[in-house]
């Protein structure tokens, strides 16, 4: 029988950093890579602005925390390149999620301080994170060098 950290009532989920260190996942979005694809296909140009564009709203919905993607996966079918390049495929699902643990600095209290980081990373299917089982681009998060330090909500 596998291990499993057990998870706080107010987390979504907990994670075990490579580290060692644990963080919980308060939030989590997930978005389809490529659901407002009008026109055109997946390629590198259309990939950064998508990716450029899930930055910049994340920035918006977390002011304060500093946000780090993890970068994606890239797929190159054979497929016929058009006018912006060869097909290049991000997976099927962006998501977007708020993580918090222990302060990083040891002279903030414990009590009202918190390190907190939202992070932007792309899996195949829309399932949540968890425990040690995590993508290893998740567990391998340099957290001390990513995340802040801030005031706990009261």
């Amino acid at each position: 029988m596998q291990h499993r950290p057990k998870t706080p009532a107010m987390a979504l989920a907990r994670l075990v950093l490579a580290s060692g260190r644990s963080v919980d996942l308060a939030e989590l979005r997930f978005s389809s890579t490529y659901g407002d694809l009008l026109e055109g296909y997946p390629c590198a140009p259309v990939n950064e602005l998508r990716i450029r564009g899930l930055l910049r709203a994340a920035a918006r919905a977390h002011p304060g925390t500093p946000v780090h993607l993890v970068p994606p996966p890239r797929e190159y079918p054979d497929q016929y390149a058009g006018g912006l390049g060869p097909v290049e495929v991000l997976p099927a699902v962006a998501c977007l999620g708020t993580f918090h643990s222990t302060a990083l600095d040891p002279v903030h209290d414990p009590v009202l301080y918190r390190s907190r980081l939202a992070v932007l990373w792309f899996q195949s299917t829309p399932r949540l994170p968890s425990g040690c089982d995590a993508e290893s681009a998740l567990r391998d998060l340099d957290w001390a060098a990513l995340a802040r330090d801030a005031r706990a909500l009261a």
